[in-house]
């Protein structure tokens, strides 16, 4: 039995640790920086790293890591023992606050979007304090950011940090224009919901595909798939309940709020949703939480499967980014109250968002833009590539009172009752919920449903505080040289809605009515990961970056150029995996059964005559027809291959890539589908949907 308060943070160097082993005076010095975002005071940190040591040592640690996270989309860490020699035979156990503080790396064996060469290698990883170090594999692991000699970001943190700092500081300054001076800080924070399918391992290990790029290039469907509607919040399997509760003990321990856990909607596929932190801790969080689930699903013999389509045909996995703004003094600043329409903090602070949404839709667009997320935005599991705002219907009507000068009446809240006496009453949200917007208002926040399973966190939030600071910092200029407040406000929500109200839409997103409407209201439909990262560059989002600090021309240059680069090595990998699979084991598969079955043609003709081969000659006729055309359309996929790598640029191998290379391997996989469809199970070199979707 887990005692769930007792282990919850026991691996986490957090403030009651901080505060039982540091001297009071570097406990409250340190907490400061947590807590306010200031310059640590780096006298104090022989004396943290010290006690950071000791405790780490007592729970069985022996080395420490710089734990970072590079353009890579996954984090980075190196291992360093505490010993310290003694002489020529002993060794004492030391960690000094130089080591804390900093580390260096070879900044070139990372992207860097040529910030970084083999001959101007040097990089350097330093300690963020705001998020609590942790112990996982007897290692003392310090989140740090990285970042080269030449001071720039080389990591998805660093400009995450710089945006709450912007967003933070235009926030307090609308807040003091209005008289509300009580906060010191506003923090934005992030609740991921993170969901993942699983496979037993014994299938993983049979699929070069979902090893070389984590989803399956072949599969034809299984007899069923998601059609019942009967996996979503389904009873758990006894295997999956085990692992999950093993999952939930793994992460309480990192103090990591694991809150919800269910069976999503496709077949083996799940979800776990943490409570919300600070969007650097909760960044922190979700890349531990993405390599726990990875770790702790072969204790149980199976894989946990993070890319947004592991498998065709049926819902892949998404990322869904609670986000809301409060103050240091505990107030949500997106909290309607009981009159929204008359809250003029929450409206400013509502017009704020909803202009950012829309003057930087192609950012927002940009920052979900993967290989992966491809396969799934604007299918049915995901909203559409077009980014939009849902309000709901309360909020909509005083939006639309608002502009057209009109008073708002509240409707008068309903309460559910279903006809059955023993079920309580309550009374109805104030809105129903859109699955199919990508940015919906829930209550006193905004999920922004696009992020893919697999992406890290940073860029939709670095998008988001940045591009709501910049609305906020015009907000603030007005506010602070208006002499009546109250009609400055006012003025400002009227014509802040007026202009942006083309980008919230509460309907269907997925209707086909939408995307005509969208293009008449000249909103953006970047489709592609290559049609949206063009966006990074634009030069009013080069500028909005600038403006707040947040990323430099050449920092943004950098991940276009990674980016682009990126997006050629995940094609080039996933059609190069398509053919080694097809030469190496479809073919000779196909072969074998069609040896088999001119075989038994043969016998069946020696005993009964030609007339009963009928069924042979046609399943002959059919795999080999299906044959030769799986070889002529991977030698062709091999050759545009080698095309798309002949590109003088990134960006036009990318536009190759996506243009032809894809395509073809879509032609590709369809012959394959085919083919398995006829060839025996036994036969067939590839473990099918079914048994990896079914059998956990």
């Amino acid at each position: 039995m887990i005692n769930v308060p007792e282990i919850y943070g026991c691996m986490v160097f957090n403030d009651s640790v901080m505060k039982a082993r540091l001297p009071e005076e570097v406990y409250s010095s340190l907490t400061k920086t947590i807590q306010t975002g200031k310059t640590i005071d780096v006298s104090i940190a022989n004396e943290v790293a010290d006690a950071m040591k000791d405790w780490a040592c007592e729970l069985g640690a022996t080395h420490y890591t710089h734990w970072f996270q590079p353009l890579t989309n996954v984090t980075a860490e190196k291992h360093d023992a505490f010993i310290c020699p003694v002489g020529r035979d002993k060794v004492i156990m030391a960690f000094s606050g130089k080591e804390l503080i900093k580390g260096e790396s070879d900044a070139s064996s990372f992207p860097s979007g040529g910030l970084r060469e083999t001959c101007n290698a040097r990089g350097y990883t330093a300690w963020d304090p705001s998020s609590y170090a942790f112990i996982k594999d007897k290692t003392l692991y310090i989140p740090t950011v990285f970042f080269s000699y030449g001071g720039e970001s080389l990591d998805a943190k660093t400009p995450l940090l710089r945006s709450m700092d912007a967003i933070s500081e235009q926030a307090l300054r609308v807040l003091n224009a209005i008289g509300e001076t009580g906060a010191s800080r506003v923090i934005t924070s992030v609740g991921a919901e993170q969901e993942y399918f699983l496979i037993n391992k014994d299938f993983y290990d049979k699929r070069e595909d979902l090893i070389y790029t984590g989803r399956t290039l072949f599969g034809a469907p299984a007899p069923k798939g998601e059609e019942l509607e009967d996996h979503y919040y389904g009873p758990l399997k006894t295997k999956v309940s085990a692992y999950m509760s093993d999952l939930d003990a793994e992460l309480w321990r990192l103090g990591i709020s694991a809150k919800t856990k269910h069976n999503e909607v496709a077949p083996s596929q799940h979800e776990l949703a943490p409570i919300y932190s600070p969007t650097s801790v909760a960044l922190d969080h979700n890349m531990l939480i993405m390599d726990t689930m990875k770790r702790v699903a072969e204790r149980h013999g199976m894989v946990a499967l993070l890319h947004e389509k592991p498998y065709a045909g049926i819902s892949g996995s998404g990322k869904h980014n609670n986000w809301s703004l409060s103050t240091d003094t505990g107030e949500n600043l997106l909290s309607p109250g009981k009159n929204p329409a008359s809250n003029t903090r929450f409206l400013l602070f509502l017009a704020a968002i909803i202009r950012a949404v829309d003057e930087y839709q192609d950012l927002l667009r940009f920052s979900v833009a993967t290989p992966g997320n491809d396969h799934r935005l604007g299918a049915n599991e995901a909203p559409p590539a077009i980014v939009s705002i849902f309000l709901g219907d309360e909020l909509e009507a005083i939006v639309e009172a608002i502009i057209g000068n009109t008073d708002y009446t509240e409707k008068a809240r309903l309460k559910a009752n279903i006809g059955v006496p023993s079920v309580p009453t309550f009374r109805y949200d104030s809105t129903d919920r859109n699955r199919t917007s990508p940015f919906a208002f829930t209550g006193n926040k905004f999920e922004f449903r696009m992020l893919g399973a697999a992406q890290n966190i940073a860029m939709p939030n670095i998008v988001l505080n940045t591009a709501v600071a910049s609305a906020l910092s015009d907000i603030a200029d007005a506010l602070e040289g208006a002499q009546d407040i109250q009609s400055a406000a006012k003025r400002l929500i009227k014509d802040t809605l007026t202009s942006h109200r083309r980008i919230i839409f509460n309907g269907n997103g997925y209707s086909e009515e939408w995307i005509a409407e969208a293009e008449r209201r000249g909103l953006s439909n970047l489709k592609t990961s290559v049609d949206a990262y063009p966006a990074l560059l634009a030069q009013k989002n080069i500028e909005l970056f600038g403006k707040f600090g947040v990323m430099n021309e050449a920092e943004l240059r950098a991940r276009h150029a990674v980016l682009f680069e990126t997006y050629c090595k995940t094609i080039s990998i996933e059609a190069r995996t398509m053919t080694d699979i097809v030469n190496k084991k479809i073919i000779p598969a196909i072969e074998r059964y069609l040896c088999e079955l001119a075989t038994t043609a043969k016998r069946k003709r020696e005993v009964c005559g030609e007339d009963v081969c009928r069924l042979e000659k046609g399943l002959i006729k059919n795999l080999s027809e299906l044959c030769e055309s799986v070889h002529e359309s991977s030698q062709r996929l091999k050759d545009l291959t080698v095309a798309a790598k002949s590109k003088t640029s990134s960006k036009g191998s990318a536009e190759y890539y996506r243009d032809f290379v894809r395509p073809e391997m879509a032609r590709l996989r369809l012959l394959v589908d085919a083919a398995e469809q006829i060839t025996p199970a036994d036969l067939w070199p590839l473990p099918s949907y079914g048994e990896m979707t079914y059998k956990q």
